[in-house]
């Protein structure tokens, strides 16, 4: 998936990942941008119809069509002009890894994909996961650190990779923000949720304060740390 993924089993280090990673393998082949024969590609190219892809495909696009609307189109899977449902994606095949996690016999885990991350449990009965967010400038920092049980965390800025995000509505990078932490209780839909915030880019930080049963910590370009009321009982 073009990037590292750890796993952390705090409970059953006995229990088989293999599913797991099987199942990431198999969420790259099919949706990978960067493959030429993925079922992603090939159906953005117009070379196969959406029946002709594996049975995956319509259910990611399908939650994406409604993420789309939920968020005013800025989530949306063609915000960059080509068939791109990587901000869904990523978020949705951790998921499904964790489900394999659980079904080998695992409770206490954490995966880190990226700095997105998905924990189940807590490492130890008397303390949860902790999770640190990487400041989006000053890249040896945490912007903050959140202790999160069966929880997710999804972060979206510029980091690395520059301006990868835009605003569907105008074809350009936003203007605005720096990063936004969303904390939730599903990877998949905490990453649209994140990145939909940063394409909105002032405005983004207001929109993250409707969100049912989702938190986030949003920072300006000017450097102002703004939270939702509920994020403060996630900071460690």
């Amino acid at each position: 998936m073009g990037m590292p993924i750890g796993i952390d089993i705090a409970d059953a280090p006995e229990a088989d990942v293999e599913p797991a990673f099987d199942w990431l393998c198999q969420v790259d082949a099919t949706f990978s941008t960067y493959r030429a024969d993925s079922d992603i590609s090939r159906l953005g190219r117009g070379e196969i119809t959406l029946a002709e892809c594996r049975a995956e495909v319509d259910e990611v696009l399908t939650r994406c069509l409604a993420l789309e609307r939920a968020t005013a189109g800025f989530f949306s899977v063609r915000a960059g002009g080509r068939l791109d449902p990587s901000g869904f994606v990523k978020g949705w095949a951790i998921d499904g890894a964790a489900e394999r996690l659980a079904a080998a016999g695992a409770e206490s885990f954490c995966i880190n994909a990226g700095g997105d991350i998905v924990a189940r449990g807590r490492p130890a009965p008397d303390r949860p996961w902790r999770v640190g967010v990487r400041h989006p400038t000053e890249l040896d920092r945490l912007a903050a650190v959140v202790a999160v049980e069966d929880m997710v965390v999804a972060t979206s800025g510029e980091y690395e990779r520059g301006g990868h995000i835009v605003d569907p509505h105008t074809g350009r990078p936003p203007a605005g923000l720096l990063s936004v932490t969303v904390v939730g209780p599903d990877l998949a839909t905490a990453d649209a949720y994140a990145t939909a915030a940063f394409a909105m880019g002032a405005d983004g930080p207001g929109w993250t304060a409707t969100l049912d049963g989702y938190d986030a910590m949003c920072i300006t370009s000017d450097h102002r740390v703004l939270f939702t009321p509920g994020f403060c009982r996630y900071r460690a």
